[in-house]
């Protein structure tokens, strides 16, 4: 892991697309602003945990699920 001290207002540059900036610190914490194109996907860790744990779940259910639920969609 790289470990970086910045500044308010510093920023640190991740490949040519991304800037991550120091906004504010308050106390303890500290806010980003990160600067990306659209389709870099950004996500607060819990929140990418919660989606990866999702994507598992619905890539183990059993064909027999899945077509009870298609059918059941069909029916409305």
């Amino acid at each position: 892991m790289l470990v970086l001290t910045r500044k308010l207002g510093e920023s640190i540059a991740i490949d040519d697309h991304i800037k991550i900036v120091v906004v504010q610190i308050k106390g303890k914490q500290v806010r980003l602003g990160i600067k990306a194109p659209p389709e870099t996907k950004i996500h607060r860790e819990e929140v990418y945990k919660a989606i990866q744990d999702q994507n598992t779940e619905a890539s183990q259910a059993d064909l027999n699920s899945i077509t009870n639920l298609a059918n059941e969609l069909n029916k409305k």
